[in-house]
C-alpha cells in the first residue's frame, strides 16, 4: 500500500527530506491561533498537533496544499507555504513529545479494536504517516470518521474503516479517544 505521501513523492509534490525545527517554530506562529504553539489546540475544531509523525503532518499540510484534501483555512494556509517550510513546521510540531493516559478505573481491553493497531489503545500513533487520536474533541473525531465514511476525506484504509462504522460505532470511538488525557511537552 502507498501512502498519501508517497502518492505526493510520486506526482513531485513532496516536501523537502529535511526539516529544521527553529525554522518550523517561526512558521508555527501562524499555527498557534487553532493548533497552539506547542501543538495542543486551541478549538474544539482542530486538532492537536504537537508530537504527530513528522510524516503525516507533511502529507496533510502537503494535500491541503495540493487540493487533494480541503479546508477552507487549511487550504489557503498550506498554499501559502513553501515544501521547505512544510517540512520545517513538521519537524517543530514532531519535536514535541506527546505523552497520554488513559482514565482511572478504564479496561485498556474495551479500546476499539479497528482503531489500535495504527493508533493505538490510548490514541498515540504505532505508525509513521498515521495521526495521533489521545485527547481529542470526540465532536472532532466524530466528524472526520463520518467525512471517510461518506466520500468526504479519502484514505486506502481509513475509508474502508469508516464505511463499515454505525453512527453508534463512530462516537463511541470518539468517546474512547477524547476520555484521554494528552499531555504535550516543547522541545527542551
Amino acid at each position: 500500500m502507498i501512502s498519501i505521501l508517497g502518492v505526493l513523492m510520486f506526482a513531485g509534490g513532496a516536501p523537502a527530506v529535511a526539516g529544521d525545527p527553529a525554522a518550523g517554530h517561526k512558521v508555527a506562529n501562524m499555527c498557534r491561533t487553532c493548533h497552539g504553539i506547542d501543538g495542543y489546540a486551541q478549538t474544539p475544531i482542530a486538532p492537536h498537533i504537537g508530537g504527530e509523525p513528522k510524516e503525516y503532518l507533511e502529507a496533510q499540510l502537503m494535500a491541503f496544499k495540493t487540493g487533494a484534501r480541503q479546508h477552507e483555512m487549511m487550504t489557503v494556509v498550506a498554499a501559502g507555504l513553501s515544501a521547505q517550510q512544510i517540512s520545517d513546521v513538521a519537524e517543530w510540531y514532531a519535536s514535541h513529545n506527546a505523552t497520554a493516559t488513559l482514565p482511572a478505573g478504564v479496561d485498556p481491553d474495551d479500546a476499539p479494536a479497528a482503531c489500535v493497531s495504527c493508533h493505538g489503545i490510548d490514541g498515540i500513533s504505532v505508525l509513521p504517516d498515521v495521526p495521533n487520536l489521545a485527547g481529542e474533541v470526540n465532536i472532532y473525531l466524530d466528524t472526520q470518521l463520518k467525512a471517510f465514511r461518506i466520500g468526504k476525506r479519502k484514505h486506502e484504509i481509513m475509508s474502508e474503516v469508516a464505511a463499515e462504522l454505525s453512527d453508534t460505532e463512530i462516537r463511541e470511538v470518539a468517546n474512547w479517544y477524547a476520555k484521554v488525557q494528552l499531555e504535550i511537552k516543547q522541545p527542551e
